[in-house]
């Protein structure tokens, strides 16, 4: 297998910088978009509640009460749902988003900190971070039909567009574990780099990224061979990460420098934008911009898009 080694190089075409700021709860951890893009989800781990934003005026229009420690946050298929891991208390609640109240909570595995929801809504996936295991939801009746053992350390999951597979990854073992879903069971583990955190699948199935916080990079695999085919330099201790739907850019949160790394995809260069402190998760609207990025010790929520000008602020001739 040939592996290259992108660096820090020249920007993304479209360039891009924070145009919008949006105070929310007590240290952010997560965030999910709505499929029609109208609002975003933010779990907050110390006051223990999810903040709901308004992405036509960037405003928190509802504070909506979790377990103890929520982290992980996805939202269903038909945008009805939205499920919130909560690490300390080993549930993971269920907001219906048209009250925007918390309609049922379920128990899973120790520590569950990554959720996602197959692309039927049939099924939620949850990483349990202290037991090593992936809890397999069936959401009809919200309870756990299946567990998977992975590795070590399980921080993040994600679901292939067709639900054939779930990718988790183990942040103590450094690697990804795949799970086929027919059988429900690890069929492949694929080694990355040093602690890997988030984890995101393009829209069309054919390659992961996953951030790995240890080493400062971005292991892009391919998922017709699951090989790490490239591995991009990024910020310091990368966290999250988050691909648009048409797969040009991916967004990585940097959590110990305060940036946000842009990758464009055809090139792999790398465009470093400044956000909050801490920032953790970075979520994507559906149509492919803006980005919102989880700022933990500010407690904001930075909106990435395209630079806007007007005359001479345009520059060129």
């Amino acid at each position: 297998m040939a592996l290259g080694v992108a660096g820090l190089g020249t920007g993304a075409a479209a360039a891009e910088s924070v145009i919008g700021t949006v105070s929310v709860g007590a240290a952010p951890f997560g965030a999910a978009v709505t499929p029609d893009g109208s609002r975003v989800y933010v779990t907050n781990i110390v006051d223990d509640s999810v903040s709901v934003i308004e992405t036509g005026g960037n405003s928190v229009v509802a504070t909506i009460g979790a377990g103890d420690a929520p982290t992980g946050v996805a939202v269903s298929p038909n945008g009805s749902l939205v499920y919130v891991a909560n690490q300390l208390e080993d549930t993971v609640s269920v907001i219906d988003t048209g009250t925007n109240r918390e309609v049922d909570a379920f128990s899973v595995g120790d520590a569950p900190t990554g959720v996602a929801v197959s692309p039927d809504g049939s099924r939620v996936y949850v990483a349990n971070n202290n037991d090593g295991t992936v809890s397999v939801v069936e959401t009809v009746r919200n309870s756990v039909v299946n567990t998977v053992e992975v590795g070590n350390g399980p921080q993040d999951v994600a679901v292939s567009p067709d639900g054939s597979r779930v990718y988790v990854t183990n942040t103590l073992v450094h690697s990804v574990s795949v799970i086929e879903t027919g059988g429900n069971s690890v069929v492949n583990t694929i080694d990355v780099g040093n602690g890997p955190r988030g984890v995101a699948v393009t829209s069309d199935g054919s390659r992961i990224y996953v951030a790995n916080s240890g080493d400062d990079t971005v292991s892009v695999i391919e998922t017709a061979t699951d090989t790490v085919a490239q591995v991009i330099q990024v910020g310091d201790f990368p966290f999250g990460v988050a691909v648009t739907a048409d797969g040009s850019r991916a967004y990585v949160a940097n959590s110990d420098d305060d940036t946000v790394s842009v990758i464009d995809v055809p090139t792999n260069t790398v465009e470093s934008i400044r956000v909050g402190a801490v920032p953790y998760g970075v979520a994507v609207n559906p149509d492919g911009s803006p980005a919102y990025v989880i700022n933990h010790t500010s407690s904001t929520v930075s909106v990435i898009g395209p630079e806007t000008c007007t005359g001479s602020l345009c520059g060129g001739s």
